[in-house]
C-alpha cells in the first residue's frame, strides 16, 4: 500500500500552473498545424492536385494519413531523447520542426508553377511533421502528467487535450475570419496560406516559453543517465523486453480512442461542411461551436477523474462510443437543421471525453520514469498510426463507393476492443508507478 503524502502547497500548486502553461501552450501551436491542413484541405487541395480528377480530394487526405506513418519513428527519437535528455530539450525541439514545416507549406509555390514538386514537398514536409508530432504526444503526455500535483493529475493532464482540441479550435477560428474577410476564390488562392503561416510565427513565442520550463526529470535521475549507470533509460531494447505487457496495454487503450477522436472531431466536421457547402459560414459556427465545447470539457472529465478514478471515464467512453457511432455517422449527413447538427456532435464529444480528458494520464501511470516518454509515444504512436490517422482516408474511401456503413462497423468493433481492454485489464485507483515516484493519486 502507498503510504499518505501530504496535500500539496500553494507553491507547489502555482509551479504545477506554470509549467502546465508552458507545456500545453506548445501543444496548442503543435496540433494547430496539424489541422490547419483538415480544415484548410478543401481550399488548397487546387493547389497541388487537379481538381476535375475524381480522387484529388481522396489524394489530399491520403498525405493526412500517410504522415502518421512517421509518429513511431518519431515517437521512438523524442522518446529517447526525452528519457535521456529531459522533457524540456525534446518538446522545444518539435515543436521548432513542426513550425518550419508550416512555414514551408505556406511558402511552397502551387502545381500550375512547379508542377509535380509541388505536391512531392507538401508530402516531405507533412511526413516531417509526423515525425514532430509523434515526439510531441508522448512527450507532452509525460510532462504534464509528472508537473502536476498528485491530487490533480487528472486535471492537469487533462490540458495536454483541451490544447490538442485548442488546435483545433484556432484552425477552425482562423477559417471563420479568413471566410469572413476574403472570398472563396481567394481563400483558394492565397488564403490558406495564411494559416499555415500563422503556425510558423506562432512557433516562436512557444520556443521561448518552452525554454523557460521546469525540467520534470530531477538532477539525480539525469545524472544517472549521464554516468551511464542507468542503461535502460530511453532503451528500446528494455522497452520491448521488460515493459513490452505496459506497452501492449497502452496500445489497445489508444487503439478505440485514437479512431473515435479522428471520427468524431476530423469526419464529424467534414459531414457538417459537406451538408451545407452552400452555407460556409453555418458549417463553420457548428464546427468551431462544438470543438470548443469539446475542449471546455476536458478539464471537467480530469476533476472528476480526480475523484472517481481514471477507469469509469473509460468505461462510460467505451461503452457510449459503441452506442454512438452509427447515430452520429448516419444522421449528421442527413441534417438540415444547424441546431441539431451541433446537438448530434455535442453528444458525441461528452462520450469522446471520457478519453480525451485522461488517456495521457493513464498511458504515463504505466511506465517507470526511466522509459515513461518513449513507451507512451510508442504505444500511442503505433495505435494512431495504424487506426486514428487513416479513419479520415477510410471514411472518404468508403464513402465514394457508398459503403459508408462498413465505416461505421469498422469504427464500432475499434471501440469495442478497447472497451473490453478497459472493463477487464485495468484496475480503478491501483498503484501506478508515478504514485510510487511522486505520490499517492488517491489516499490510501
Amino acid at each position: 500500500m502507498t503510504t499518505a503524502t501530504p496535500t500539496s502547497t500553494p507553491a507547489q500548486t502555482r509551479r504545477a500552473i506554470w509549467n502546465t502553461i508552458r507545456g500545453s501552450s506548445g501543444n496548442l501551436v503543435e496540433w494547430y498545424d496539424v489541422y490547419i491542413y483538415t480544415v484548410f484541405a478543401s481550399y488548397f487541395e487546387g493547389q497541388f492536385f487537379d481538381e476535375s480528377e475524381k480522387n484529388s480530394t481522396i489524394y489530399v487526405y491520403a498525405i493526412f494519413a500517410v504522415t502518421f506513418l512517421m509518429r513511431p519513428v518519431g515517437s521512438w527519437f523524442f522518446g529517447r531523447f526525452a528519457d535521456r535528455r529531459g522533457r524540456r530539450a525534446a518538446l522545444t525541439f518539435s515543436v521548432s520542426l513542426m513550425a518550419a514545416c508550416s512555414m514551408v507549406i505556406a511558402l511552397v509555390p502551387s502545381q500550375a508553377t512547379i508542377g509535380i514538386a509541388a505536391p512531392i514537398v507538401l508530402i516531405l514536409a507533412r511526413l516531417v511533421q509526423g515525425f514532430a508530432t509523434g515526439g510531441e504526444y508522448g512527450t507532452s503526455a509525460t510532462y504534464m502528467s509528472e508537473a502536476a500535483t498528485r491530487e490533480r493529475r487528472g486535471f492537469f493532464s487533462s490540458f495536454q487535450y483541451v490544447t490538442l482540441v485548442g488546435g483545433h479550435v484556432l484552425a477552425q477560428f482562423t477559417l471563420l475570419v479568413l471566410d469572413a474577410l476574403l472570398t472563396d476564390e481567394q481563400l483558394r488562392e492565397f488564403g490558406w496560406r495564411i494559416g499555415f503561416a500563422i503556425g510558423g510565427v506562432a512557433a516562436v513565442v512557444v520556443f521561448w516559453l518552452r525554454r523557460s520550463m521546469d525540467e520534470s526529470l530531477s538532477e539525480e535521475q539525469l545524472a544517472a543517465i549521464r554516468s551511464g549507470e542507468d542503461t535502460d533509460a530511453g532503451s528500446i531494447r528494455a522497452l520491448f523486453t521488460r515493459y513490452w505487457k505496459p506497452l501492449l496495454l497502452c496500445f489497445l487503450i489508444t487503439l478505440g480512442g485514437t479512431v473515435a477522436f479522428y471520427t468524431y472531431s476530423v469526419n464529424a466536421p467534414a459531414m457538417v461542411k459537406a451538408t451545407y457547402k452552400d452555407q460556409a459560414m453555418t458549417a463553420t459556427w457548428i464546427n468551431l461551436i462544438g470543438l470548443i465545447f469539446l475542449m471546455l470539457l476536458q478539464p471537467i472529465g480530469g476533476i472528476l477523474s480526480d475523484r472517481v478514478g481514471r477507469k469509469p471515464l473509460l468505461v462510460f467512453f467505451g461503452i457510449g462510443g459503441v452506442l454512438y457511432t452509427y447515430v452520429l455517422i448516419t444522421y449528421l449527413p442527413q441534417t438540415q437543421s444547424p441546431v441539431v447538427s451541433l446537438l448530434l456532435v455535442g453528444v458525441g464529444y461528452i462520450i469522446l471525453t471520457g478519453y480525451t480528458s485522461i488517456n495521457a494520464l493513464v498511458k504515463s501511470e504505466l511506465f517507470p520514469v526511466r522509459v515513461r516518454a518513449l513507451g507512451v509515444g510508442v504505444g500511442y504512436a503505433l495505435a494512431n498510426s495504424m487506426f486514428g490517422g487513416t479513419a479520415p482516408l477510410i471514411y472518404q474511401a468508403l464513402k465514394a463507393r457508398d459503403q459508408v456503413p462498413l465505416f461505421i462497423g469498422y469504427v464500432t468493433v475499434c471501440i469495442a476492443i478497447s472497451l473490453v481492454v478497459y472493463l477487464f485489464f485495468l484496475k480503478n485507483k491501483s498503484d501506478t508507478y508515478l504514485d510510487r515516484e511522486q505520490g499517492s493519486a488517491f489516499l490510501r
